[in-house]
Order: C-alpha cells, then structure tokens, then sequence
C-alpha cells in the first residue's frame, strides 16, 4: 500500500468540470493531488472520513485588492477560511508598485478615497520593501501566503511612477506612452497575470481628482495592452465607464489576441436594462471569434458608510465640491443649500451607472450616537424623511451633521433583484467574482461571495446546480486567467480543495471585528457549513476558521497558459 500525507475518503466530489458529483476517494502527497477514485489501497498519516460532505476544488477570487493587505498580513484574512485557495490582486490597476518613495503618501491616500481604506492602517502597515513591480514580486515570495497569489501590473501606478503629479491631471505625450509600456513589458516578464486599468467616474483618488487611468487616452491603452500582450501571454482587466464603449475593448482584444476582463457588471433597478446591453455587446464580441468576459457579482451591493466618506454617493458629479475636505470644510459643504439642491437635482436624472440611484427607501439608518436618535435606528430615510415632511437627503445630511457625521448608514446600492441577478450569474459570458476583498473593509465585506454563490444561488434559490456553481468559482476562472493545473480536482493537479456540507454551506452575518494594525476595524463573515480549506496540500482552515500557526503553502504563480 502506498503512503500518501493526506486521504479523504467518502467524499461526494464536485470535480469543477460541471459534471455531476462521485462519491470518490481523493489521496494528496506533497501538494498534488495523486489519486482519485474508489478503494484507491493508500495509507495516509491523516486520513479524513468525509461521508456527508462534498470536496470541491478551492475558490479561486479573481477581483481581489489584497495589494497592500498581503505586505503586513500573509493569511490575507478573511478569505482562506472562506474557501479561497487562489487570489488574483492589482485589479482596477490599483496597485502599491511600482511606486518611487516620493510617490508613497500620494499612492496611500489614493487607495484612502477609491478603495475605503484607512490611511493611519496604510501608513503603519503596508512594508515597502520595494519600488518597481519585479521588487514587489520578489517581495511577496520571500513574505509567502496562505493562499495562492497572481497579480495584475497597474495603470494608475505606472502612470504615477512615469508623470508624477501630473498622472491624474492630463493625458500623456507618446514619449510618456512608450515609457509606460516599457514597465508593463518588464512586468509581464517578471511574472505579472495581465494589465489591469479603470475609466469609471467612480473612481475618484485622493481631493477627489480622477484616479490616474481615467486620463488615459484610447492611445494609451491600446499601446499598453499591446505591450501586456508582446510576450504572448496576459488577461486585460478594466472597470469601464459609462463613457467607454464594448467596442473599443473588442478592439483591444482583436489587437492583442487576449482575454479582456470587464467590471463591475451589476444590475441597477433604475436602468434595468444597462447592464444586459453590455453583455449582449460582450456576447456579439465572442461571436466575431473575441475573448471578452464580464465580471458580475452574486451578492447584492449594500455598504455601511458615514458622510465623512460617504463612497456610495461619490460618483456624482454635483457631490465633487466635497471631495477632499477636511472635517469643518466638509461639514460646512453639507450644509450648503446650494450643494444639496445641486446633489438632489443630478439625482432626480435618470441614471446611466451609478452606486447610488435616489432609492432611499433602501437606505438604512445603522447606528447612532445622540440617545435621542435611537429611535431612528434600523429605519430608512424614505420613511423617516416622510414622517417630517423633508427631502430624504436633507433628512439624511441634517441628522449626519447633528452626530459629527458619525452616524452610521447602510445602503442597498445595486444587484438586488433576484431574477435579474440570476440571469447575470448564467450568461455565457460572465464570470461570478468583483469580491473586492482586501478593499472598502468597513463598508463591506464580499469575500465569502463563492459561499453564498453554493449556499443561497444554488441551493436554497435552485439558479443553478451544485455542479455548475462549483464550475464557475473554479474551473471557469481559472481558464479565462490561464491557471496551470488548478480549478480542477484531477490526478496531477495542485491540492487546493474546499470540503464543506451541501446542505449548510453558506456565509453567515456580517460583523465587526478589530485585527488590522493599530486594531482598527473591518467587517467580517463567518464561514458557515466550511469543513477544511487545502492549499497546496496544507490544512489552512476548518470548521473553526482560520489555521494560524500552520505552514504558509501558498504559492506566487507567475507562468501561464
């Protein structure tokens, strides 16, 4: 009998191919998965008796911003004991390299306004062993990981660490052009997964100029996709603007002969159908022989914010004067009687794409901090604007500025309506991802979107199979990225694998928890129904979370296919 490190026996196995599950034997030695089957006659040092559980390949998150998460924590916490196994970082092109020491106060406080992240946690904790992208690379293998990590060179950054400044003021010369495509070049031969940029008017940086790739021209991106693609390999990724049609990233596509990924593909209730015309441009691309994929989501998009950094309602053109401001400026902003009557005006237009759509029957008073708003608490600001006879943003900035804005609000922004949502999930040419993990930490917290795609889409809604909702978290990603020897749970694969109960699986209720430096806040999920979490053979979770004191087995993948 052969001795093998790990057996799991009796498992029901999901093998990530969409194919309908076997009850099979799955046997691992140092990393690789090395036998499947019945009765396979191995012996094993840790043999686990599986029977009334389900193996599938590990979660691979594909829209993740664990960029400078990973410099101070290597668990990349909370998503190993959420069943992710592989992680792909640097999306929206809002990477920490390479940046020049110069440049590191801007390329924080960026990251403080466009992804929610605490500057004083930036500043304390991000270890900037590096200044070029090969250097961040090098870093990351020497820290290692939990889990399996690929990462996408950035455009904001590159454009930062060419034209300084001036990165998110003008669009750049051909001079500056052909310099940025020389680091994409040198990023992709280090090892980078692809090329990743946004042009949404979401997007703002720190005084709420644009994020530096929004200046792009359409020059400028054809010339850096190409350079992504010079060496034969690479995924284009972008978060597009309404601005930015599906035609010009056939074009990219067409001219680099590569995968392009779009994001943020969610449903908006009041332009139900915007997000569908996208998909069905995206559709006719394949058809003319083009790779493109959308990137949607299986979560609705609500988030917890306050007014001091209120990101749901930041894309508005009319809320820009207060982008920027320091407290009593902003306070004073909000006051303004001209600044409302601008907000409210741009809010009663139709919405193209936009986080927030004047919906505020679904927006929710969270938390207070006088004793006598307690009573608003777990109401909307629809109802309670109504009950005084306000204007709903009057109502909500009125009792903000009575607390400091520190009341806390939760909104239900987009992808909530189940059948359309379902119909996102099962086009043929979207892809479940846009977790965002790693970023907007105490808004939301998306990084158990495979357990909620298993748990709610697939079993308790019935959108689809089991078998097929394993497909999409595993095997489909790991194709569009070009993954060697993952996604599948096949004889010679890598041994990252997820056992969890079909019949509980699922993500529990959000909370807050303290464990980023100096013991600022996030919200967290708990897994629920999880049983064990492998990455490269290595236990990294169970049905008690996280495993802190075990190896780190992840792996930096820098070929592929």
């Amino acid at each position: 009998m052969t001795e093998v490190d790990t057996l799991i026996q009796n498992a029901l196995v999901f093998d990530g191919s969409g194919a309908e599950p076997e009850m099979q034997d799955v046997a691992i030695h140092q990393g690789t998965i090395v036998a499947m089957g019945k009765n396979l006659g191995h012996t094993a040092a840790n043999c686990i008796d599986a029977t009334g559980l389900a193996l599938m390949p590990g979660i691979i998150d594909s829209h993740t911003h664990f960029d400078a998460q990973i410099t101070w924590d290597s668990h990349v916490r909370p998503s190993p004991a959420l069943g992710v196994t592989t992680a792909i970082i640097g999306n929206c092109g809002f990477t920490i390299a390479p940046c020049r020491p110069k440049d590191r106060e801007l390329t924080m406080r960026n990251l403080t306004q466009v992804e929610g992240m605490s500057l004083q946690v930036l500043q304390h904790g991000i270890d900037w062993d590096f200044e070029t992208f090969p250097e961040y690379l090098a870093m990351l293998k020497r820290k290692q990981c939990a889990i399996n990590v690929a990462a996408y060179i950035g455009h904001s950054s590159v454009r930062t660490w060419v034209m300084g400044e001036d990165a998110n003021k003008r669009e750049a010369t051909a001079a500056e052009i052909a310099e940025m495509a020389d680091l994409v070049r040198d990023a992709m031969a280090a090892g980078a997964i692809g090329f990743a940029t946004s042009t949404s008017p979401a997007h703002n940086g720190e005084g709420g100029f644009p994020m530096p790739s929004r200046l792009a021209s359409d020059e400028e991106m054809m010339q850096l996709t190409l350079a992504m693609s010079s060496q034969g390999g690479g995924v284009y990724m972008v978060t597009k603007g309404g601005q930015m049609p599906v035609s010009f990233l056939e074009s990219l596509s067409a001219a680099s002969n590569r995968p392009v990924m779009v994001a943020a593909l969610l449903h908006n209730s009041t332009n139900p159908n915007g997000v569908f015309n996208d998909l069905k441009a995206i559709s006719e691309a394949n058809e003319r022989g083009r790779n493109l994929k959308g990137q949607v989501s299986c979560c609705p998009l609500s988030m917890d914010f306050t007014f001091a950094s209120a990101y749901p309602v930041e894309g508005l053109a009319n809320w820009k004067p207060a982008l920027g401001l320091n407290h009593e400026a902003l306070k004073a902003c909000l006051r303004s009687s001209e600044f409302r009557a601008k907000v409210k005006e741009e809010l009663l237009q139709t919405a193209a794409f936009r986080l927030f759509n004047n919906e505020w029957e679904k927006v929710h008073v969270v938390e207070t901090f006088k004793p006598e708003n307690q009573v608003h608490e777990q109401q909307s600001v629809a109802a309670l604007a109504s009950q005084k006879g306000v204007d709903p943003l009057d109502f909500a900035l009125d009792l903000a500025l009575e607390e400091d804005l520190r009341t806390v609000f939760t909104a239900m922004l987009l992808n909530s309506e189940t059948a359309a949502v379902a119909q996102l999930l099962n086009h043929p040419h979207s892809l479940v991802s846009l977790s965002d993990a790693g970023a907007h930490l105490t808004f939301f917290n998306d990084a158990g979107f495979g357990l909620h795609l298993l748990g709610y889409w697939s079993r308790e809604i019935g959108a689809m199979s089991m078998a097929q909702a394993v497909h999409q978290l595993t095997a489909q990603p790991a194709e569009i990225l070009g993954l060697k020897n993952r996604g599948l749970l096949r004889q010679g694969y890598a041994a990252d694998l997820l056992l969890f109960d079909p019949n509980t699986v699922g993500r529990g209720p959000k909370k807050r928890v303290f464990d980023l430096p100096l013991g600022a806040p996030r919200l967290h999920t708990d897994a629920v129904g999880v049983h064990g979490v492998w990455v490269n053979g290595q236990l990294t979770a169970d049905q008690n979370g996280m495993k802190e004191n075990t190896p780190l087995a992840g792996q930096l993948l820098t070929e592929f296919h």
